[in-house]
């Protein structure tokens, strides 16, 4: 990036200014830069100003021993890694008693400076000088002892030497796991990690976080090994230069730093470094998922029937009208033979009462056999459609569910939450922490607060990209719109109930505590339709408003006539409109949106049915085409639901002819696909799919 880009998107941060408001309404200051792109400037400042602190703390603290020099404060500040830092700092760093400072207080470090020079001088004799057996030194081999434990530590705190150990295990370092003793039966769901072992650098993330699982459920031992040999030579190369008997005991001092120092030192290292990479990966692919999740396509505002299937509880029905709002709850046991007739009477006639468009049924446990109830209905003129319902309970239990229905049990608001997924996706799943959404790759085991991050910047993408209508979103919608927080956004649903719905733009300045600053963030992301101005159902900002005019002034006509007609449109040159910081990116985006005022990005709503026949794994052969709807896309492949309660998985290997880099390229969460049975574990209950 150019360096004046990266200084304007830091300054409009350091303002106040969020990502979607940068990327959105600020092309010219960052030369059209992505959301992603801001925000991997955003992160990498953060990191930066990280390194930045720990500089200023290890400065400080070196200062404060008195052995801060010109040249120590030098090498730290062109530190570029945080782990440079610490290596520069490790020798001053107060620590705990070691073998190294007992040796130094017994008065050893002149005989391991003479070791290290390495002359052909006697060492016994020169060992010899220091026997105290008040200081328990008994004899010279106690003085030599003591003197290696202090050479030892000075190489694991030589910069160079952890260099070299680092670039020996990048090169050849080992991921070793082994089942614990005893544990063979309890962990037997780690059963392939019970003996495996593989370079850590081949080691894919999620087989990585499969294993530090393992490990943290006390089923699994793992370590990181690196060539010793070669490791324990090119040390030893650094600090042994003749061969003498001085040479022999820096040489074994060597060994030991190597052994019980510098391997286990680095390896903690690397096991965090790793760590970290595979956390990256893992909460990309969440991100990925997420945001897939979000952008299914809507059916849009119908009046929607919701089914909470059950078969000894009942399924729960609810209906609901355009708006989401719950119109009548009832539960109906359509798998009880004395009332299955019954049971499609009240459905039937909820349906006739309601004008009900569609029905949303859950997933879970009787999911598909409600479906195929339904079917049997042949109700005309209303669709059926299977609808994820992961985190629906979670919803169902939190405070959000509890406050909207007092009083009705969770199994009506669960009904509900699957209804409103078909309306509207992104509106109810932003009431549920995505974590419980289901579409994770080892998302507990990662770094939380690095994945909380993440994902509610994918959370603010969502709904700042489609947009919110601010008279019928809720608090948990509008608490993610650009500007926005958890209060104010209290405080719009305040203003609406006690003012009625908002009748334009300008009126969102009239709530409390939503100031210029706020409105400037948040405006353009907020719709308003019946507008008396036909811009506040757009995305146009209200910054922009006066260009609009001034193009509809220019071809004579009323703004609403500019959106309506292309023709009049196609005669405006918009580069005479380049002002201060209206640019053409502005502009562009201005004749984009008068085209398709408010226009929602997600795809058209479309419908697919799994197979009748088949419902249970038993039911399954290979060979089998089935249709299916994905439900979660990992590094290593792609689970499906096929309609038999047991998602499919389609391997990486499984899903092209081709080689396939980045499966998110080929499959979406909710996406629908085609698959053939091509391996079936009724046992472990796993299904193999293919889209070859």
């Amino acid at each position: 990036f150019e360096i004046k880009r990266i200084i304007a998107v830091l300054s409009l941060l350091e303002e106040g200014a969020t990502v979607p408001f940068i990327a959105r309404y600020r092309k010219e200051a960052t030369g059209e830069m992505n959301e992603t792109e801001i925000e991997l400037i955003r992160d990498r400042y953060s990191k930066l100003t990280d390194l930045k602190n720990r500089k200023e703390a290890v400065l400080k603290s070196i200062e404060e021993q008195g052995k801060l020099t010109d040249e120590l404060k030098i090498s730290i500040e062109k530190a570029a890694t945080l782990a440079e830092v610490e290596d520069i700092y490790l020798p001053y760093r107060p620590k705990r008693k070691t073998r190294a400072s007992a040796a130094r207080e017994k008065g050893l470090e002149p005989l391991a400076f003479f070791l290290l020079k390495q002359t052909e001088a006697s060492v016994r004799n020169e060992a010899e000088k220091y026997i105290n057996p008040e200081k328990d030194i008994k004899n010279y081999e106690d003085a030599l002892s003591g003197a290696r434990d202090i050479i030892a530590e000075m190489i694991n705190e030589n910069q160079e030497a952890r260099k070299n150990v680092r670039n020996v295990f990048r090169n050849t370092a080992v991921l070793i796991s082994t089942v614990k003793k005893g544990k063979e039966k309890e962990g037997e769901k780690f059963k392939d990690y019970f003996s495996y072992n593989d370079f850590v650098k081949k080691v894919p993330s999620h087989r990585y976080l499969a294993v530090m699982r393992g490990v943290n459920e006390g089923f699994l031992t793992c370590r990181i090994e690196p060539d010793k040999e070669t490791l324990i030579d090119k040390i030893e190369k650094q600090f042994i230069r003749k061969q003498n008997e001085s040479s022999e005991e820096v040489k074994k001092a060597v060994n030991d730093s190597c052994k019980r120092l510098l391997i286990p030192a680095i390896e903690t290292e690397w096991l965090s470094m790793y760590k970290d990479s595979a956390d990256d990966e893992s909460i990309e692919i969440f991100k990925k998922n997420l945001r897939q999740l979000l952008m299914a396509p809507p059916l849009g505002r119908k009046p929607v029937m919701g089914i909470d299937p059950g078969f000894r509880t009942g399924c729960k029905i609810v209906c609901l009208n355009s708006q989401g709002d719950l119109l009548e709850n009832t539960t109906i046991y359509p798998f009880e033979n004395s009332m299955k007739e019954k049971s499609g009477e009240i459905i039937s006639n909820m349906i006739r009462k309601y004008k009900i468009e569609a029905i949303a049924v859950g997933n879970g446990t009787a999911g598909k056999e409600t479906l195929q109830f339904l079917n049997a209905l042949k109700i005309k003129g209303t669709i059926i459609v299977s609808v994820n319902e992961s985190g629906a309970s979670v919803y169902s239990a939190s405070e959000t569910a509890r406050k909207e229905f007092p009083d009705k049990d969770i199994t009506v608001r669960g009904a509900v939450s699957i209804g409103r997924r078909l309306i509207d996706p992104l509106s109810e799943l932003v009431k549920i922490d995505p974590k419980s959404i289901g579409v994770g790759q080892y998302q507990h085991d990662v770094d939380q607060k690095k994945l909380k991050i993440s994902l509610d910047d994918t959370v603010i993408s969502c709904v700042n990209s489609v947009g919110v209508d601010i008279n019928t979103a809720s608090s948990d919608l509008l608490k993610y719109v650009s500007g926005l927080s958890e209060k104010t956004a209290l405080s719009i649903i305040k203003y609406r109930q006690t003012n009625g719905p908002f009748k334009n733009r300008a009126q969102i300045k009239k709530v409390s505590g939503l100031g210029p600053k706020i409105f400037e963030q948040s405006a353009a992301f907020l719709r308003i339709d019946n507008s008396d101005n036909p811009l506040d159902s757009s995305a146009v900002h209200p910054e922009s408003y006066d260009i609009v005019a001034k193009m509809a002034e220019d071809v004579q006509c009323s703004v609403s006539d500019l959106i309506k007609n292309r023709q009049l449109r196609d005669r405006i040159e918009i580069r005479k409109y380049i002002s201060g910081n209206i640019g053409l990116p502005t502009l562009k985006d201005i004749m984009d949106e008068l085209e398709k005022p408010g226009r929602d990005p997600r795809d058209d709503f479309q419908t697919a049915g799994f197979s009748d026949d088949i419902n249970t794994i038993d039911d399954l052969t290979e060979g089998m085409i089935l249709n299916g709807i994905v439900t979660n896309v990992a590094a290593f492949g792609a689970f499906v639901d096929i309609g038999v309660h047991q998602d499919g998985l389609i391997h990486i290997s499984q899903i092209s002819d081709h080689y396939v880099s980045d499966i998110h390229q080929i499959l979406k969460v909710g996406g629908k696909v085609k698959v053939t049975v091509i391996g079936i574990d009724k046992e472990r209950k796993r299904i193999s799919l293919s889209m070859r």
